[in-house]
């Protein structure tokens, strides 16, 4: 059996009649002449099949028919309103779902701060985190399963439909067994590895990031001699534990406490990787303008300097 539609205004008129059950007094608060306002609970009636209110002269009442309808209706307007409401919040910005993908070794550096100082910001916005690495997160944000990226070493060419930005950049040290020669030193010049197998993650899940430090070894006159590869810089760091050889690795990495690991600063000092937050330049998504803007604010207040709210739209730095 088909639903009955039953117009919203119809359903306005009947609530505001039921609460005056007066039809001067419910046309007044609605805005219009009593004709309307009887056509319309005329109209509703016919709908419902049955009479709605008892009429008598200077006396208007609700039937059983209008008492039972009376709290649908109710809920119905207030779910409208609700809807409405949270409409406008989400087109706002206020309310909705931002979906982010996150390089692991982030959740030792800016992660945890960035999310806490926008959950404070946008209480309302459920975040979806998503741990990636680099390549995995660019092939995300083309195919919109994420809104924003957090990644390190971002392509060194310019896509155009993505933009890219700089968030932070750090320093490399080198990972040791804590029982390598290497470690009795502060500073390990990036030569002093040559003769050392390496363990690091593989290209494909971070090529510039890989290549970045294939050139520090390049320039340091070696290429590494990898023997092992792994995902997760937590699981390089233990292999390293075990003796398996040694890496280079973002500085952050050196919050990871694991027994029987070094690490050491690196020469050149001025050696360092970059990590950047990558967004689809289309995309109308207010949230991703808010984080955008987020970061802009928190990287201002670090230096000391205002910087004015960034839309997805801007160039990248």
């Amino acid at each position: 059996m088909d639903r009955p539609e039953l117009p919203l205004p119809q359903l306005h008129a009947f609530v505001v009649l039921a609460e005056e059950l007066h039809f001067g007094h419910a046309a007044a608060r609605l805005g219009i002449a009593q004709p309307p306002l009887s056509q319309q609970i005329a109209r509703l009636e016919t709908k419902v099949g049955h009479p709605l209110f008892s009429r008598a002269p200077g006396r208007v009442a609700l039937t059983p028919v209008g008492r039972e309808l009376l709290p649908a209706a109710r809920r119905a307007l207030a779910e409208l309103a609700d809807g409405l409401a949270a409409a406008r919040a989400v087109g706002d910005g206020r309310a909705g779902r931002l979906r982010i993908g996150f390089s692991a070794s982030l959740a030792l550096t800016v992660l945890p701060e960035l999310l806490r100082a926008f959950q404070e910001r946008f209480p309302g916005v459920e975040l979806d985190i998503r741990e990636m690495t680099t390549a995995p997160q660019l092939a995300a944000l083309h195919e919109r399963t994420i809104d924003i990226g957090l990644l390190r070493e971002p392509p060194a060419a310019e896509e155009g439909s993505l933009g890219f930005r700089t968030v932070l950049t750090e320093p490399f040290v080198a990972v040791l067994p804590a029982a390598h020669p290497l470690a009795a030193q502060r500073t390990v010049r990036v030569e002093q590895l040559a003769d050392s197998p390496f363990v690091l993650l593989p290209r494909e899940v971070g090529p510039q990031l890989y290549d970045r430090i294939a050139g520090l070894c390049g320039a340091a006159g070696f290429a590494p001699r990898i023997v092992q590869h792994a995902v997760e810089w937590q699981t390089v760091c233990a292999l390293v534990g075990t003796g398996l050889g040694v890496s280079l690795a973002p500085a952050s990495i050196r919050r990871i406490r694991l027994r029987g690991v070094a690490f050491r600063a690196v020469e050149p000092a001025a050696a360092r990787t970059r990590v950047a937050v990558a967004w689809r330049r289309d995309d109308p998504n207010p949230l991703v303008a808010h984080l955008l803007a987020t970061i802009s604010q928190d990287r201002a207040a670090d230096d000391g300097h205002p910087s004015p709210p960034t839309a997805p739209t801007a160039q990248p730095r």
